[in-house]
């Protein structure tokens, strides 16, 4: 039997699926509605994690290649207060528990380990249906259309996929992160570059706060974190970037002006990104030929793993389909039966990490897990941070928006 593998979405997850059954020399062809490999900016940094993000990149064959983007220096954190007083501190000690790398990079190195044509771009989807004898047909926005018997939908929250398999849609998790740059801030933005360092800044208070992270060319990324209600935003007129910026800027009227600026005096025009999620146990009933990965199949708040479990979802599905070349419906059922009970854990982990960070402790819960675990007053606790011996790593995932 020649088995074919048709993936729609050619993010992290969709990538790294069709890069591992390349590797096992199974065809594969990938339908993605953006025009090109440039087409748009990919996000800000990532940290793959052992056990699953770098377990998927050397399940691809691609870890000399990863090892080549990483960001030294980047994996810093510190956590400051609404004064940007800096209460918790950990340097990137070099190790490669989770090393940071930009999302577009290590887009690009999974695109670039694929043979030329693998990736359909300017394939928008825009319905996917049953036509019998197990087959599914894709609907794109062009007019064109394919017929699949083995269909992986990596097409994200909003997975035109999923609907084949289950009727969850996801719901708004309550909070917005507004996406922001800064650009040559060393000369421009100094007193906002101290703050940040050379990693993440998280500053914080209950419900809201700024989350902060140089990345290479000079440049602070943030996701400026407001819990309001969707109709909030819709008030929000975001075509209008100085309307944009003064509306958000103004949920933080008190904050210092170091801080405030990540949003007052961005680079870029605000881009929203309102965070939805399905039910932590979404699963659905074995359907014949039709599988997701990724926030497709397990969309939830951001609390550091998600593009990690897109792109091992994405290498052990590869691998149970070349495990089983005969029997399809033996390796989607392998691979939903470990991806299942995994993605439940993952949802219910992120929701306490984004209570750790955002909760009525913030910003305080998390400065004492970066200080080892003693709680004290903002005084002493930017003193201690201040000390190279006070700081301790912490295994702990904070919440990335990054998905």
């Amino acid at each position: 039997m020649t088995i074919s593998v048709t993936i729609v979405g050619a993010g992290l997850g969709g990538l790294t699926l069709a890069r591992v059954l390349h590797l096992h020399n199974v065809p594969v062809t990938v339908y993605e509605a953006e025009a090109s490999a440039g087409a748009r900016a990919q996000g800000g940094q990532l940290d793959l994690h052992e056990h699953n993000g770098q377990l998927a990149i050397h399940i691809a064959d691609l870890n000399e290649e990863y090892r080549s983007i990483l960001h030294g220096g980047g994996a810093a954190q510190r956590v400051a207060n609404r004064h940007a007083v800096i209460l918790g501190d950990v340097p990137d000690d070099g190790s490669m528990a989770k090393p940071e790398a930009l999302r577009g990079d290590i887009r690009r190195i999974l695109l670039d380990s694929l043979p030329m044509g693998t990736v359909q771009w300017g394939k928008k989807l825009i319905a996917a249906t049953v036509v019998g004898d197990g087959r599914r047909e894709l609907a794109f926005a062009d007019g064109s259309s394919v017929t699949t018997e083995l269909l992986a939908g990596a097409d994200g929250t909003w997975s035109k996929v999923r609907p084949l398999v289950s009727d969850q849609k996801p719901a708004y998790a309550g909070m917005s992160y507004i996406d922001t740059y800064l650009h040559d801030v060393e000369n421009r933005h100094p007193a906002s570059a101290a703050v940040v360092g050379d990693g993440a800044l998280y500053a914080l208070e209950p419900g809201k706060g700024f989350l902060a992270h140089r990345e290479p060319g000079n440049v602070i990324h943030s996701y400026v974190v407001v819990p309001r209600p969707v109709d909030w935003f819709d008030s929000i007129n975001f075509t209008d970037a100085d309307a944009a910026r003064a509306a958000i800027t103004a949920e933080f009227d008190g904050w210092a002006p170091e801080l405030t600026a990540l949003i007052a005096h961005s680079d870029t025009a605000p881009v929203l990104r309102s965070i939805y999620q399905l039910p932590d146990q979404h699963q659905w009933s074995r359907v014949p030929g039709v599988t997701l990965i990724g926030d497709a199949g397990h969309v939830t708040v951001p609390g550091g793993e998600g593009a990690n479990l897109a792109m091992l979802d994405g290498a052990e599905l590869a691998q149970a389909i070349a495990a089983n070349p005969d029997d399809i419906e033996a390796a989607l059922t392998a691979y939903e039966t470990v991806m299942f009970p995994r993605s439940e854990a993952e949802a219910i982990a992120a929701r306490e990490t984004v209570d750790l960070v955002f909760g009525t402790g913030a910003p305080h819960a998390l400065a004492e897990l970066f200080n080892g675990g003693d709680r004290e007053s903002d005084e002493t606790e930017h003193k201690k941070s201040a000390s190279p011996d006070s700081r301790t790593t912490t295994e702990h995932r904070c919440p990335q928006a990054e998905r």
